[in-house]
Formats: C-alpha cells, sequence, structure tokens
C-alpha cells in the first residue's frame, strides 16, 4: 500500500509558456501521480499527487528551471491507495 498525498505551493508558473517549461520534467518525475498548476489563482497554485520523496524532487525540478516554489500551509490531504 502506497501513501500519496496532495500537496499544494505557490509558484510564479503564470503563463503557458512557464507550464510548457515545466511540464516535460513534471512529466517525466517517476511516483509523480498528478499534477496541474492553477494560473487563474492569485498564489498561481502547483498541485502534487504523490509521496513526500517524490514531492521533494518535483519542487527541485521546478525550481532548477528557475521559479519559486512555497508550500502552502495546510495543504496536504493523505490518502491512501491500495
Amino acid at each position: 500500500m502506497a501513501n500519496t498525498s496532495l500537496f499544494k505551493f505557490k509558484t510564479n508558473i503564470n503563463c503557458g509558456g512557464c507550464i510548457a517549461a515545466v511540464k516535460p520534467i513534471l512529466d517525466n518525475i517517476d511516483n509523480l501521480d498528478s499534477w496541474q498548476v492553477d494560473t487563474s489563482s492569485q498564489e498561481k497554485t502547483l498541485t502534487l499527487q504523490c509521496d513526500a520523496e517524490t514531492k521533494n524532487a518535483a519542487i527541485q525540478a521546478v525550481e532548477n528551471q528557475g521559479f519559486l516554489v512555497n508550500e502552502l500551509k495546510h495543504s496536504n490531504i493523505s490518502k491512501k491507495w491500495l
């Protein structure tokens, strides 16, 4: 049984070009169940569905592309998958 959580981050990913810059990187991270960016929200929210180790890899990958990533407080929702 794998534990995954929903993590939300405030970012400066604010347009389609920014999403295009992180898409190939995030799409290739093992164990990242899903991700999305809400560029219409004030926080430019990046949402990740994954385990904690994968979350750290995804954050590092996005930061390596030059974007800021700050976890939103109380954003983790644990889910257990069978």
